[in-house]
């Protein structure tokens, strides 16, 4: 098989043909069938207002599912399976799935900010019961029996009172469902549900545990070179000279590329191209751009600023504050992290006959063709990305980069190849998730209540955007880059609290310190940190417990729902009930709460930690969630996400910090960039609360958001000393430790 739809002679199953082939091979009985029941066109069949966009039956009654939001290892694409497969009645054996792939399903946006299943899933959900509506419909017809009284069991349609039925595949075959998507179709009431809302198996785990899974790294094309990028030896270094006299003394190596900054080297085989990316001699300019590491808030705070914009106001916070009498302020940080994907990123393209393919772990496979096509000066028609799965991201990795290096690298040498990152590609150039500073002012009344409450956040515009971040390979060769979007998060600054007199005003900045991109739970985990850890100095400040002070000011009955079974699962006692531990190791408890943008799932976690006096290191012990997503699709899925969230958000909140030079990473290794450690997983308890009658939501993000300031709660809670700068690692907290005792 090669790309383009060139097929050998070697035997193909049914999906390697739809995966590669880029057309449904239809054969079939000339039976009655509708009129939407079409042949399908031979490309671009993923149209995503017709059910034949997303759903196909074949003659045998298997069903394939077309999505365009991929595995990112959160089993989304197992719980997709679970929804159409409950929708059409049809058991989850018979059902195929495809995703990602730019010629055979339809542009459902990029997989992120926990809209999966939310609205890729629903949009799934719709078309399925499109399609068994007009399935029932057509069976009416042709048995001659009233669409009520017939039902679905396994893909066969049989009337209440027995008789003839009728199998999907003898309705539909392989003919195209050439029907739109009924927005108005009645979905299969829960109460009827055998599929959504089970702990079905994921899909893709035996194969990987097995170690018979193909991830990107993985996969490959017959005939393809290797190649390795020599990325600038500073962010914005130009390339002056090189030389690969050394190169080609190495047995296998091709030959060097070379476009404006963009260099890269090429073999016959891996090693080859390895040894060749550490034997070239290249000179670069120098630059020193990038702000000194240590004064990286400064940089922040004076950065020029596009615009402010008030997201959420109430009453009148200068009033109030005049008449009141005890002001609380506080500043909160969080620096840079990177991705840190555990497989660095790798990407395999080829380009033949004036068609680009490019096989991408991008969790954005629809908007990385449009990227591409404008970067190459090619129609998007002449662009394929195929998604094959990386080693997870969680937000706009070095993916699409290294997708965008490999796609010039094929164009140029009209080859297939296969770009491998290394780790210190991996850690130099992902996009990062940019730094964010955030100052907090509140005014009491005289019976300690919030009488005001202003907030002000500085973040980088750029990487909230919908296009993310410039493809790399369009910086480095100076190439057309494509345009950004308008930005997306900022539903998720505000607080769910019901506060008489606030103000919230984003800082929208000109730039970031480093090239970025999203990355888990975008601003909304900086903002949920400030909030919440602000919330708890006040209560600390007026004597309140932190589970009262959040009920207290929270109207929305869901929400106060959740808290009160988060303070029964985590058998909550009042803060100030018990002492404060003696000697080196002190234990605490914190709480933290968040409505998802505010209009979608509620989460609230209590974390309990240990903090070690004498170095400063903090221990999570044990975590506390309570969830509600609406309806749950898949509660072992949801219960991965969660765990999930967790362990990596407390990696971030403890461990993870990007350094840096004045003229590059310099953390570049797990060494230098460090992540938790297994010993230091903590037990994580979970309540769901399932709604089977509500919508579901999304859960990729929403855990993520409430992490650190749960943790920073239960530093203060244990020690009396507040954290206000992610990361938490042990020698700020040591010198923070220090300072209080000194006071």
């Amino acid at each position: 098989m090669r790309a383009g739809g060139q097929i050998s002679g070697a035997p193909l199953s049914r999906r390697a043909v739809l995966t590669y082939g880029g057309a449904l091979v239809v054969t079939f009985e000339a039976l009655r069938s509708p009129s939407w029941a079409q042949a399908p066109p031979p490309t671009n069949v993923g149209v995503a207002d017709e059910v034949g966009g997303f759903i196909a039956i074949d003659t045998d009654g298997r069903v394939t599912i077309k999505s365009g939001k991929v595995e990112l290892g959160t089993g989304a694409i197992t719980a997709i399976a679970q929804i159409a497969a409950e929708e059409l009645s049809i058991p989850m054996g018979r059902v195929t799935m495809i995703q990602g792939d730019t010629e055979l399903t339809p542009n459902q946006g990029p997989t992120y900010a926990s809209l999966t299943i939310q609205d890729g899933g629903m949009q799934i959900r719709r078309a399925a019961a499109t399609a068994r509506a007009a399935l029932l419909d057509q069976a009416a017809v042709r048995l001659e029996v009233a669409k009520d009284m017939l039902e679905v069991r396994d893909g066969v349609i049989t009337p209440r009172q027995g008789g003839e039925s009728l199998s999907y595949a003898q309705l539909v075959g392989e003919r195209r469902l050439k029907i739109k998507v009924d927005p108005a179709a009645a979905l299969k009431d829960p109460k009827d549900y055998t599929i959504v809302g089970t702990p079905v198996p994921r899909l893709d785990i035996p194969a990987k545990v097995l170690g018979r899974f193909t991830f990107i790294q993985d996969f490959t094309l017959p005939g393809m070179l290797h190649a390795r990028m020599v990325h600038p030896a500073a962010l914005g270094a130009k390339l002056e000279a090189w030389n690969d006299a050394a190169c080609r003394k190495i047995p296998g190596y091709v030959r060097t590329v070379r476009k404006g900054d963009f260099l890269a080297v090429v073999a016959g085989n891996e090693w080859a191209a390895i040894r060749a990316s550490t034997a070239i001699v290249a000179t670069w300019s120098a630059w020193a751009g990038l702000p000194d590491e240590a004064r990286l808030f400064e940089y922040v705070r004076s950065s020029k600023v596009v615009r402010n914009e008030v997201l959420q106001a109430t009453g009148d916070t200068t009033g109030d504050e005049r008449a009141s009498g005890r002001i609380i302020e506080a500043t909160y940080d969080l620096a840079l992290n990177t991705h840190g994907s555990i497989g660095p990123s790798c990407a395999v393209a080829d380009f033949k006959d004036g068609v680009l393919t490019v096989w991408t772990p991008s969790q954005a496979s629809h908007l990385l063709r449009s990227q591409l096509a404008t970067m190459l000066g090619l129609s998007q028609e002449r662009v394929r990305c195929i998604f094959v799965e990386g080693a997870g991201c969680y937000g706009r990795n070095g993916a699409d980069d290294c997708s965008s290096e490999a796609a010039l690298l094929a164009k140029l040498l009209g080859r297939p190849v296969r770009l491998q990152w290394m780790r210190s590609d991996e850690h130099g150039w992902d996009p990062k998730g940019p730094p964010v500073l955030l100052d907090y002012r509140a005014s009491l009344d005289d019976q300690g209540r919030i009488a005001t409450w202003q907030s002000d956040i500085f973040l980088s515009e750029r990487p909230m955007q919908r296009s993310g971040a410039t493809l790399l390979a369009a910086t480095l060769a100076k190439l057309p880059k494509f345009g950004s979007g308008a930005g997306v998060y900022n539903p998720g600054l505000g607080i769910p609290y019901a506060l008489a007199n606030s103000k919230l005003t984003a800082h929208w900045l000109a730039d970031t310190p480093l090239p970025a991109a999203w990355i888990r739970a975008p601003a909304r985990m900086q903002n949920t940190f400030g909030n919440e850890s602000f919330l708890d100095e006040i209560a600390a400040a007026t004597a309140v417990d932190p589970f009262d002070i959040r009920t207290r000011n929270l109207k929305d009955p869901r929400g106060l729902e959740l808290l009160e079974s988060l303070r029964n699962l985590a058998q909550w006692e009042p803060r100030g009930s018990r002492p404060r531990d003696g000697g080196m190791l002190v234990r605490g408890r914190g709480v933290s709460y968040a409505k998802y943008e505010l209009v979608r799932t509620y989460v609230g976690i209590v974390a309990d930690v240990t903090v070690d006096w004498s170095d400063g290191r903090i221990k999570v012990d044990r975590v506390f969630v309570v969830h509600d997503c609406g309806q749950i699709i898949n509660p072992d899925g949801l219960r991965n996400q969660i765990e999930g969230n967790v362990v990596q958000t407390i990696s971030r909140t403890l461990v993870e910090q990007l350094t840096f030079s004045r003229s590059a990473v310099t953390s570049l290794n797990w060494g230098s960039y460090p992540i938790l450690t297994f010993p230091n997983v903590p037990q994580v308890m979970i309540d769901l609360i399932d709604r089977p009658n509500e919508a579901p939501w999304g859960a990729g993000e929403p855990t993520t958001s409430v992490v650190p300031s749960a943790i920073a709660n239960a530093v203060f809670d244990a020690t009396g000393v507040r954290l206000r700068s992610v990361p938490f690692r042990a020698a700020k907290v040591l010198a923070a430790m220090r300072l209080a005792k000194a006071r």
